[in-house]
C-alpha cells in the first residue's frame, strides 16, 4: 500500500465508543463499493422480477390479457404491491438480520450501521432501517418515473435531470460519503471484512494457552458476550490503554455481576478473552455462533438476531 492508499485510508476511519466504554475504530466504505453492492443487489432483483414472470407464465397468468372486472383488478394490485415489497422488501429484510447488509453489501464486504450522535455508538432500528431505504424512492425511482412520463426535452426534464443529479452526487459531496436516505435515518455504511474467528483472533501462545489462569469464568458469565464483543476486547488489550482497560473492565464486570479484577484489570481482562475464545471456538466446532451479546446461540452456523 501506497502513502496515497494510506491517506485515503486514514480519511475514511472513524471512532466511536460503544455504551460499555469501548473506544472501537471503524473505516466508512468507499464509494466504489457502495455503487458495486447496489449494481448487485438490483441485478438480483431483476433475475427475481423474471423469475416471477416465468412463474406467473408457467401458471397460466397473462398481465396483458387481464380482464377489466374485480378479479383483473385486484390480480394487477396484487403484482403491483409484490413488486413494491420486492423493491424496497429485499434491502429492509436483509438490513434488519444480523449483518445489516443485503446480499449486494455482504458480496462487497460492507454494511449497514447506526451513525453515532457525537462520539457514542447507537443500535441500527428498524425505523431508521425503513426511512433509508424508503428515500430511495425519493433519490432513484421518482425522477426516472418522471423521465418516463415527460420524455426527453424542455424544461421539466433539466428539471428532473437536476434533481436526479443532485441525489446521486450527494455522496460526494459530505465526508461520510453518505446518500440522503443516510442523512435523514442517521445511518452510514462501513467496512465489514469478512475474518475467520480463528484468523481473528489471538493475543499470543502464552495467553492462549495458559494453564492456571487467575480468574475462572463459567458459562454463565461466558455466555453473555460473542463474537463481536471478543474481536472489541482483542483490540483493547493490543492496544493497552489503562484507561481503556479500566472502562472495559468495569463493563463486563458490571454485565457478570462480579466485584473482581479491580487494580488488575489487565489480568483480568486477558483471563476473561481467554476463557470468552475457548468457549466461542468450542461451540463453533459444534456449528453453534453468538454473533454478538445481542443474539441468541445460532445451532445452524449462521447467525441470529
Amino acid at each position: 500500500m501506497n502513502a496515497a492508499d494510506r491517506a485515503h485510508d486514514a480519511r475514511r476511519r472513524r471512532q466511536l465508543v460503544t455504551p460499555e466504554g469501548v473506544p472501537l475504530d471503524i473505516v466508512l466504505a468507499t464509494r466504489g463499493a457502495r455503487l458495486m453492492a447496489l449494481v448487485l443487489d438490483y441485478t438480483i432483483i431483476f433475475f427475481s422480477m423474471i423469475l416471477v414472470f416465468v412463474v406467473l407464465l408457467v401458471t397460466g397468468v397473462n398481465l396483458n390479457a387481464i380482464e377489466d372486472n374485480g378479479v383483473g383488478e385486484f390480480l394487477f394490485v396484487l403484482f403491483i404491491v409484490l413488486m413494491f415489497l420486492l423493491f424496497n422488501g429485499y434491502f429492509i429484510a436483509f438490513e434488519m438480520g444480523p449483518r445489516g447488509a443485503t446480499l449486494g453489501k455482504r458480496m462487497a464486504g460492507i454494511r449497514v450501521a447506526a451513525r453515532p450522535q457525537g462520539q457514542s455508538g447507537e443500535r441500527l432500528t428498524a425505523e431508521a432501517i425503513i426511512a433509508r431505504n424508503l428515500l430511495r424512492q425519493i433519490e432513484i425511482f421518482l425522477p426516472l418515473t418522471f423521465f418516463q412520463s415527460i420524455g426527453a426535452g424542455g424544461s421539466a426534464w433539466i428539471a428532473g435531470s437536476l434533481w436526479f443529479a443532485v441525489f446521486m452526487l450527494f455522496p460526494f459531496f459530505n465526508k461520510d460519503a453518505l446518500r440522503a436516505g443516510d442523512v435523514i435515518a442517521g445511518t452510514w455504511v462501513v467496512e465489514a471484512p469478512r475474518r475467520k474467528l480463528a484468523e481473528a483472533l489471538s493475543l499470543g501462545q502464552a495467553q492462549a494457552t495458559s494453564a492456571e489462569p487467575a480468574y475462572r469464568f463459567g458459562d454463565e458469565e461466558l455466555s453473555v458476550y460473542g463474537e463481536y464483543e471478543l474481536q472489541s476486547l482483542e483490540r483493547v488489550l493490543r492496544d493497552g490503554d489503562d484507561k481503556t482497560l479500566e472502562a472495559v473492565h468495569e463493563a463486563i464486570v458490571r454485565k457478570i455481576g462480579w466485584q473482581a479484577g479491580s487494580g488488575d484489570e489487565r489480568e483480568f481482562l486477558e483471563a476473561f478473552y481467554t476463557a470468552l475464545r475457548a468457549r466461542l471456538e468450542g461451540g463453533m466446532r459444534f456449528g453453534q455462533r453468538k454473533a454478538d451479546k445481542f443474539s441468541e446461540v445460532d445451532r445452524s452456523g449462521t447467525r441470529l438476531r
